[in-house]
Order: structure tokens, then sequence, then C-alpha cells
């Protein structure tokens, strides 16, 4: 099984307009493959600028708000090739597109890694911070999961959080369930 980081993943396109969105990324032998669903902004913007940036971070919140809507996040310019990454990321790595495998529901985007930057220190794992990113990978799929699967794993994931969350987990946390509480009665 590949091990699949997630990340905040900056890409730009033709206009030189930035997107952030959580995705994750497939660790290669000599690199790394971004394999975003058809349609996406990301999947038209490695094809129009081939180069991505991975945002390492912990900060969970990056991650909800994105998914909800909020992609405004502070930038500044990547080093080495056309981006920006994070302002506030514990470490980024600038990647550039060296082919591609073409797929109907994903294509891959293989990547070289161009340039890795350690930006602050990582002072451990915290189990709210992994629900929320869990919950996360499930709101991005509501339409492609059965209801009573989202609900089990929301449940048990809703653990972690009553246990271990801060106020930035709970902050995230509580975009997810409006998200996905918002998509069922929608559906309904």
């Amino acid at each position: 099984m590949p091990m699949i980081r997630e990340t905040i993943l900056t890409t730009m396109n033709a206009e030189g307009k930035l997107h952030v969105t959580p995705l994750g990324i497939t660790a290669e032998e000599d690199g790394w493959s971004i394999a975003p669903f058809y349609p996406s902004t990301t999947l038209e913007n490695l094809r129009a600028v081939p180069y991505a940036v991975a945002n390492f971070t912990d900060d969970a919140l990056i991650f909800a708000a994105c998914l909800t809507g909020n992609k405004d996040w502070p930038t500044v310019p990547a080093e080495e090739i056309p981006g920006a990454r994070l302002a506030k990321t514990l470490a980024h790595a600038e990647l550039a597109v060296e082919r591609i495998e073409e797929d109907e529901l994903r294509p891959r985007f293989f990547c070289r890694v161009v340039r890795v930057v350690n930006h602050a220190p990582f002072f451990g794992m915290n189990r709210a911070k992994s629900a929320v990113i869990e919950a996360a990978i499930l709101a991005s799929r509501l339409t492609m999961l059965p209801r009573e699967k989202v609900e089990q794993e929301i449940a048990y994931l809703t653990i972690a959080i009553e246990k271990t969350a801060g106020p930035r987990e709970r902050e995230a946390w509580d975009l997810l369930m409006a998200k996905i509480d918002a998509f069922y009665v929608a559906v309904e």
C-alpha cells in the first residue's frame, strides 16, 4: 500500500491565480504523485502550470476551512518554482511535474521534489487533529460514500474530539459537521 501524506496543496493557473486545497499526495521512489479528481481546479492548474507546493501542516482548521469554502490563507512566493506556499506551515516541498499518467477519473501527476524547507517545529501527534483530517476526507466524499458509513465513522471520530481537541480542532470539527449536516438535509 502506498503512503499518502495529507497536505494543503497550492497550485496556480496560467493567469497566476493561486488555488489552495487539501489533498493527499502519494510517496513515490523519487518524489510524490498528485491524483486530483476530474473535474477540479487542481487538475486544470497542473495542466496549465505543471508545478505545485505541498504544505505540511498540523493545523487541522486549514483542512476543514478549505473544504467548507475558506481558501484564503496567507501565502508567500515559492523560492524555486512558479507558485506560492502557506505563510504558516511546518514545512513545504516545491514540486515539478515530470510526467502524467492519464486516467478517466484521477490522472496522476508524478512530481520531482525541487526544494524542501522546514519552517517550524513539529510538537507531536494529537488525536483530535487526526480525527478532523479523517472527517475532512469523509466530507469531501459525501456523494461517494453511503450515509451509514459516514455516520459510523463520525461517531467514532467524535470520541477523539471530545477527549483531546483544543479550540482550533473544535472549530474545524464544527465546520465539517455543519457541512455534512447541510449535505444530508439537502438530499432528503
